[in-house]
């Protein structure tokens, strides 16, 4: 006969076995292969016809085969999105919580989602105060991603909220990559006025300079409506690729220029708060 101290051990052995399979299950994080954040510009600059070509952009995007086979080429054949209109330093909106794209079917749904949301329209613009609060979103998102990107779009430069620098380098010191769409989508872009005729290059070279960073970062410009879709796709493609642009800024647009005296040691990545319009305030 076993000792009663056997016994015992055994009892308590089989009752702690019980009780851990009493308990639910906690779920792991889905391995995917990109966890992206579509940070989109809907500030008080952005008409809505811009808007609703830029969103429009995006929901083609997402049906586009090209897409659907970048996402089905990686390694584990889906990736993790979450689509994020903004505007002023506390004007953050998710309008699509994270999802996995892993295939037509859900890309599908993405997009018809995206497509049915509202779109805000607010005052402001605060690109830190989008990476900032893009950056929170990989917390606890239930994914594990190989990679972490926030693609940022924009018609201007940060005009409210912290300065642009430090908060692209706070981004980027957690392994995350900052890619851009910079859009001049109008001729009459009122913040490149100080510096003459750079216009639309000035704002490239602000996202060169002052926003994008991490591994492999890139932008793409817009300076054409009938650009945007194509450019929207192409950005897509090549950060689930996880490849570069051979070109940057692509080929929608030529290159930026650093002849001007002005930008040739780099743009003042201080030019939006220095030319904000007065009808803008710290408290939007």
């Amino acid at each position: 006969m076993e000792p009663r101290w056997i016994r015992r051990r055994t009892a308590a052995l089989v009752g702690f076995a019980i009780a851990a399979l009493a308990q639910p299950a906690v779920a792991a994080d889905v391995p995917v292969d990109l966890e992206l954040v579509l940070a989109v510009d809907v500030s008080g600059s952005m008409d809505e016809d811009e808007r609703a070509l830029q969103r429009g952009g995006y929901v083609a995007a997402f049906l586009h085969p090209e897409v659907l086979a970048a996402i089905a080429g990686g390694v584990y054949g889906r990736i993790a999105v979450t689509y994020v209109e903004w505007a002023g330093p506390r004007s953050q909106t998710v309008v699509i919580p994270w999802r996995a794209l892993d295939g037509e079917a859900s890309a599908t749904a993405f997009a018809a989602t995206l497509k049915a949301a509202p779109t805000a329209h607010i005052h402001g613009t605060s690109i830190s105060g989008a990476l900032a609060f893009a950056s929170t979103l990989f917390e606890d998102n239930g994914f594990a991603g190989s990679r972490q990107a926030i693609d940022v779009s924009g018609d201007g430069p940060n005009n409210m909220g912290a300065p642009v620098v430090p908060a692209r380098d706070a981004v980027v010191a957690r392994g995350v990559t900052i890619n851009g769409l910079p859009l001049t989508l109008r001729a009459d872009s009122p913040w490149g006025a100080p510096y003459g005729g750079l216009g639309a290059a000035l704002l490239e070279l602000y996202y060169e300079d002052c926003v994008i960073g991490g591994p492999g970062a890139f932008f793409l410009s817009v300076r054409e409506p009938e650009q945007l879709a194509d450019a929207i796709r192409r950005k897509l493609v090549l950060e689930i690729a996880g490849r570069p642009p051979a070109l940057m800024p692509a080929q929608l647009a030529p290159p930026p220029q650093r002849a001007d005296e002005r930008t040739a040691h780099g743009v003042d990545c201080l030019i939006g708060e220095k030319t904000r319009p007065s009808w803008l305030y710290e408290n939007k």
